[in-house]
């Protein structure tokens, strides 16, 4: 394991699953997904049955809170220690190349581990990796109970570089063919295909080390973005996953009295994505509020007054046509209940961007009690179903532009939560690759 220091990063051991695994079943989705679906779950704990598999190494957040969620974190920290003792994870020294298409398209990455001590989630950070999004205090403490004594880690933390040119992972992509494979598989439930590559050569890790030096190189920074000394160098942005980084980031500042500096928890697998990369699309993530308590135009007319403007729409179709068309400047989001769909256009919005100004409205009507618990999906289906049923409501919000996300966090700190999800949901990033932490 090596590690550079000047950029945050280290070439880790990782650990992959032995030969003769049956991929397929071993590659489970991100924990945080389809968490208002348990059907999805039903289906992955189905096919899986007993088979080695990430899904008995990790724990759905469909299970948080719920009666199971302590013995489900038992077994899972005790799945771990017994794939460990059984020799069913392999150990792969270096980064790895990794391609992901599904909903025809195709991305690449690099699997690498970020050190803790470069990150601060508090706003205002200006250190060399952020959070893009403001980070909830309060989901931290579960999470943490999983990792406090977990044996391995198990990312599906996507991590975001800002490289227009194409220079750190477009050439490693470009020339894969004469990379060794590591695994390829296709992923369950339709959620497309999964290959990578070793980039243990030492020339190969050496141009990647280089290429991220020269991103993260002050004077570039400060000419790339119009900015002062002032802004410190971000050259690592969140995308998917904060919670759980945050979450590595808490338990390290927890261990580091009693272990001291240099110690494996310093640092957390990840993998980065470049922004620029024409196969990663930034989608939208909706709300659904459920067990309402009070009519949702009643409460937006309430709060909002002569603010808003909400227009009927004839079908949810008709909504997400007008909201994904808006002029710009107008921000625009969309309401879908059992009594129909309407246009909601922000005249005075309260945020620069209309999750903002929604998420504002809708954290003070849940303290009031205007409906009992808010979820955040993907999907057009799944907001205008879920919004549809009695008793719930559906907000429908725009895609940000990708292009604007580094310059809006470098000039204005952390975007409200839950603003954009890299991908829809059968994109997201599955478990597969995973590192010892204990």
């Amino acid at each position: 394991m090596k590690t550079y220091p000047s950029i945050g990063i280290q070439a880790p051991q990782i650990l992959l699953p032995a030969s003769g695994i049956d991929l397929h079943k071993w590659a489970v989705i991100a924990c945080d997904q389809f968490t208002s679906e348990p059907e999805y779950w039903e289906q992955v704990r189905a096919l899986v049955g007993d088979a080695p598999s990430t899904y008995h190494l990790t724990l759905p957040e469909i299970l948080l809170g719920t009666p199971a969620e302590e013995a489900r974190v038992a077994s899972t920290q005790a799945a771990m220690r017994d794939y460990l003792s059984q020799g069913l994870l392999t150990t792969h020294d270096g980064m790895i190349l990794v391609e992901r298409s599904a909903e025809g398209r195709t991305r690449h990455g690099i699997m690498l581990a970020l050190d803790l001590e470069c990150y601060d989630y508090t706003p205002g950070s200006q250190t060399l990796m952020r959070a893009t999004e403001g980070t909830i205090l309060d989901r931290l403490p579960p999470r943490m109970r999983i990792r406090r004594g977990a044996a391995l880690e198990l990312p599906h933390i996507l991590v975001l570089i800002d490289d227009p040119h194409g220079t750190v992972i477009e050439p490693l992509a470009a020339r894969k063919a004469a990379l060794p494979r590591l695994y390829d598989t296709e992923l369950m439930l339709g959620s497309g295909h999964l290959s990578a590559y070793s980039l243990s050569d030492p020339a190969l890790e050496a141009g990647v080390v280089q290429a991220l030096g020269a991103l993260a190189d002050p004077n570039f920074f400060q000419s790339s973005y119009g900015v002062g000394e002032d802004k410190g160098v971000l050259l690592f942005a969140m995308g998917d996953g904060n919670h759980s980084f945050a979450t590595a980031k808490a338990i390290w500042e927890e261990l580091k009295p009693h272990v001291g500096i240099d110690h494996h928890a310093r640092y957390a697998l990840v993998e980065i994505e470049n922004v620029h990369d024409q196969g990663l699309v930034f989608e939208p993530i909706h709300r659904v509020l459920f067990g309402l308590r009070e009519e949702p135009l009643a409460a937006l007319n309430k709060a909002f007054g002569d603010s808003l403007r909400v227009e009927a729409c004839a079908n949810p179709a008709e909504m997400i046509a007008a909201v994904n068309t808006a002029p710009a400047g107008l921000q625009t989001a969309g309401l879908v209940t059992a009594q129909g769909a309407w246009l909601l256009r922000f005249t005075h919005p309260t945020s620069n961007l209309p999750a903002g100004t929604l998420q504002t409205f809708l954290d003070a009507w849940l303290k009031q009690g205007g409906a009992e618990k808010i979820d955040y999906v993907h999907g057009d289906d799944v907001v205008c179903r879920l919004g549809a049923l009695s008793g719930q409501a559906g907000f429908y919000l725009p895609a940000m532009p990708k292009e604007d996300l580094f310059k809006t966090v470098i000039l204005d700190g952390a975007l409200p939560r839950k603003t954009f999800s890299m991908g829809a949901a059968r994109e997201k990033r599955f478990y597969l690759e995973s590192r010892r932490i204990a």
